[in-house]
């Protein structure tokens, strides 16, 4: 049974869907169908996505993490702003819709000065994840316009992030082997959550 609403569970480490590599986005009219969902509008998704990534207190998310296959993500710059009670949406400066991105490095400089963490594996965070410091994304937007923009610092690192979810990448792959072998046991929890979620789907019909 389909399921209508503005915000879509996320797929957690070890469901098939994040390591497969997501398909170009060609035809932006066509209806998308996010699994146990109706299909929707690539719009709709595009505010859905940006509801859940909202919701799970987010800095992006990509089509895969919503199980869609497709080349899509979101993402939001947020502003400093930390005062107690005010709403994470309240301190969005700008949101992003990319389709089929392309990061170009603009610089040699890796920095490790954020912490990175994601939406899939939960609970999660490291300060050594490698990633370029400055870039350009080449996209494509809602409106079928192809658009590039730069980007430094920590908007840099969520673009590389989101981007590396659509080629079937976890952060922790940037890192040494030893590491994740440092998280077998929650690493093998995410993996039996994520299979049951793909039961009750298969449930569902």
């Amino acid at each position: 049974m389909t399921q209508t609403g503005s915000v879509y569970p996320i797929r957690l480490y070890g469901d098939p869907v994040l390591r497969g590599q997501a398909q170009a986005i060609e035809d932006l009219s066509a209806p998308v169908q996010v699994p146990g969902f109706a299909p929707q509008s690539l719009q709709e998704v595009a505010r859905a996505m940006l509801e859940t990534m909202y919701e799970a207190r987010g800095a992006g998310l990509a089509g895969p993490q919503v199980g869609l296959p497709h080349q899509i993500f979101v993402a939001v710059e947020y502003d400093d702003d930390t005062e107690e009670g005010k709403p994470l949406r309240a301190r969005a400066l700008r949101e992003f819709v990319m389709l089929n991105p392309v990061v170009e490095p603009l610089s040699d400089r890796v920095d490790t000065d954020f912490g990175e963490g994601c939406l899939s594996i939960p609970g999660l965070k490291r300060t050594d994840v490698p990633r370029h410091s400055e870039i350009r994304v080449t996209y494509t937007d809602l409106g079928g316009e192809r658009r590039s923009i730069e980007a430094d610092a920590f908007l840099a690192r969520i673009f590389q992030h989101e981007t590396d979810h659509l080629h079937g990448l976890y952060y922790l792959d940037r890192l040494p082997g030893y590491v994740t072998e440092e998280y077998v046991e929650y690493l093998a929890e995410l993996k039996g959550r994520a299979r049951a979620y793909l039961q009750t789907l298969e449930a569902q019909g």
